[in-house]
This record gives C-alpha cells, structure tokens and sequence, in this order.
C-alpha cells in the first residue's frame, strides 16, 4: 500500500474510533422497569391486628388479596407508570428510553442484589422497580393503598450510584367492594391511587437528590 493509501486508512479509522465513542457518548439514558410480585391485604379491626385479627380476618384478606392481583396485575403496573411522566417525575434527561420487564423480580432478592437486573450495557442507567402492593384497613385510619417504590442509578458501571426506596400510600373510598357495590369503579379505583401513590414516591426521591447534591456541593 502507498504512503497515502496508508494515511488515508489512518485517517478513516481513526475517524471511526471517534464517530463510535461520540454514538456512545450521546447514546440514550435508559430506564428499566420492573412491577411488583407480592400482594399484601392486612384488614385490622379495634384489637390492633395480631393473630386473632388475622383469623377473624383471613378470608377476606385472601379475597382482597386476590382482586389487587387481578386489578393490578403486571402489565397493568407498567402500563399505569408508563402513562405518567416518568422522565419528569424522576429528573431523567430527556430522550431516556423506557424499557419494561414484565416479568416481576423475585422479593426476596430485591435487596439483596446490588448489580443492575437486567443484561443491559447503557452507558447510563437507572432502575424503578415497584416491590411490594399494600392494602390496609385499619379502624382508626380507613382504608388505603401504599406502595413500595424503588429507584437505582447506576451511571455507567455495575456500581448503584444512588438508590432511593420508600412507600407512596394514600386513602381508598370504594375498595374493597361490598355486595350490591360497583365492583368496576373500585378496582379502577386502585389503578387511580396507584398512579398518586408513585407521584409521592417520585416527589420525595426528587428531593432525597436535591439534598444529595447539595450536600455534595459543600
């Protein structure tokens, strides 16, 4: 090969060294999302809960328990969090690409798995898993529906850079449905309060990473 065929190889190469680490460089941040496995009812009534409440209350528990499953059930957790704004919601850059798992994570490895749960390799990456869903009857409070919500950043690596775990909870008015009841509007019900319920979460993780930064500011 001539000096200039060599000088021009050089040229191209390096060229295409410097074209692949810009596409990694401006390559889209991505989001994964995870919904919940576990579905808790706890109904308590004036003893305060314990084993003889849940005896008394067993059976509709197991019930209740049952229509969160259907009325919540994976593709609808992901559905309800991909109609919000998770971008906004969660401070992420703009042209974030939202990747959803059907499949929920196992719960009791939730916490104990600190590498990121997918096989993704994105030079920017961040998790939000949804790990438990929560009814509560209680005598003195009513009823609510809380959520367990989780978000890991990961930035470039295998490393959390940042992980942010708290309950988003708020008051129900039509589930669980008695006899003679709209059955349909309480279970839409719980899609509403879900939805309110990663809001809270979201804005109390936007301010648990303001107070983040400005403490790493100082």
């Amino acid at each position: 090969m001539s000096k200039k065929g060599m000088l021009a190889a050089a040229v191209a190469a390096s060229l295409w060294i410097g074209a692949g680490t810009a596409a990694a460089q401006t390559a889209p941040c991505e989001l994964h999302v995870w919904p919940a496995e576990r579905m808790v009812s706890m109904t308590s009534g004036l003893l305060g809960g314990g084993l003889l409440d849940a005896a008394l209350h067993g059976k509709k528990d197991a019930r209740n328990k049952a229509q969160l499953a259907s009325a919540l059930d994976s593709p609808t957790q992901l559905d309800s969090l991909q109609s919000l704004d998770l971008k906004a919601l969660l401070s992420l850059p703009a042209d974030t690409q939202i990747v959803r798992h059907e499949q929920p994570l196992e719960r009791h490895s939730m916490n104990k798995v600190k590498t990121r749960r997918s096989d993704s390799k994105a030079a920017c990456y961040s998790e939000l898993i949804v790990a438990d869903v929560f009814y509560q009857k209680a005598a003195i409070y009513g009823r609510s529906l809380k959520t367990l919500f989780m978000v890991r950043d990961f930035g470039n690596d295998d490393k959390i850079d940042f992980e942010y775990k708290a309950w988003g909870g708020n008051g129900l008015k039509l589930f669980p449905p008695k006899e003679g009841e709209d059955a349909i509007a309480a279970l839409d019900e719980l899609g509403v309060v879900f939805k309110k319920n990663f809001e809270e979460f979201a804005n109390n993780e936007r301010k648990a990473v303001a107070a983040r930064r400005k403490v790493a500011a100082k």
